[in-house]
């Protein structure tokens, strides 16, 4: 049954990636929605080469690659994941890279009378009827969720009214659609534009949940490898940086250090010289 399931996994996506054949194709976790698409476009703007992302769960691209999915490239919203890859040998050595760690929030639409600004107290208010979070089970932005509630005390008061999204964004457009009445979701989705003006939020300290450490890894079967890493190498520009942070992820002290000048720090040096 595992080498069926292997095949049919293979067979899907090399359909759909086929017409496709000289993209690079990338699989990351919902977080990165809106900053992936602009970090895409930005690269694909500089370099002539078309990023092309697959949105979802972590823990569903994990299984995908090692059942032989033919990404480039995998970013995840654990970095336990690529580890595990590379580990596994399905990771190319030496490409593993901790690209940001993540913030959870409670987000409810704007015009919702709940106080967000109580914090995850405010889950106990009996108006409530369903709090959207990620599926645990393979979404890391669920696992925080859990963790914050059940360090706050508050998790098992409110088992019965929790609904699962399938990843971070469907969890997202649970509590705009109205299915859910608050939602903890990524911050990355809170201070997108297009979600800015639909809701509010409230940041939810991360003291009560492990670190959301990020990370990135080619996949060692990708036959785009030398461009894939040229893509991580773009992820440690300043302006790719500036990005990350204006979705509100927080940038490892690593990974400031690393990065490169910009296409248009170039620019201004040559000028001055």
């Amino acid at each position: 049954m595992k080498k069926i399931a292997r095949l049919i996994t293979i067979l899907i996506f090399g359909m759909s990636l086929l017409a496709h054949a000289d993209d690079l194709n990338v699989a990351a976790a919902s977080d990165l929605s809106f900053a992936m698409k602009e970090l895409a476009a930005s690269y694909e703007k500089q370099s002539g080469t078309v990023v092309k992302v697959t949105l979802g769960s972590s823990g569903n691209f994990f299984t995908q690659i090692q059942n032989g999915a033919p990404f480039d490239m995998f970013f995840s919203a654990d970095i336990d994941y690529p580890r595990k890859l590379e580990a596994a040998g399905l990771g190319e050595p030496g490409t593993l890279y901790q690209y940001a760690t993540g913030k959870i929030v409670l987000w409810v639409p704007a015009g919702s009378k709940l106080d967000v600004s109580k914090g995850l107290a405010v889950l106990s208010d009996p108006s409530i009827r369903k709090i959207a979070i990620a599926n645990p089970k393979h979404a890391p932005y669920g696992r925080a969720a859990v963790a914050a509630m059940t360090k706050q005390g508050i998790y098992e008061k409110i088992t019965d009214k929790l609904v699962f999204g399938e990843n971070i964004s469907q969890t997202a457009q649970f509590v705009e659609s109205g299915n859910a009445d608050v939602g903890i979701i990524a911050l990355s989705l809170a201070l997108a534009p297009a979600m800015a003006d639909k809701g509010k939020y409230y940041e939810i300290p991360q003291d009560l949940y492990p670190p959301l450490d990020q990370g990135a890894i080619v996949i060692k079967a990708s036959q785009k490898k030398e461009q894939a890493k040229l893509f991580i190498a773009y992820l440690k520009t300043p302006e790719s940086i500036a990005l990350l942070q204006k979705y509100g992820f927080k940038l490892p002290d690593i990974a400031k250090d690393a990065a490169v000048p910009s296409s248009k720090d170039k620019k201004k040096k040559e000028k001055k010289s």
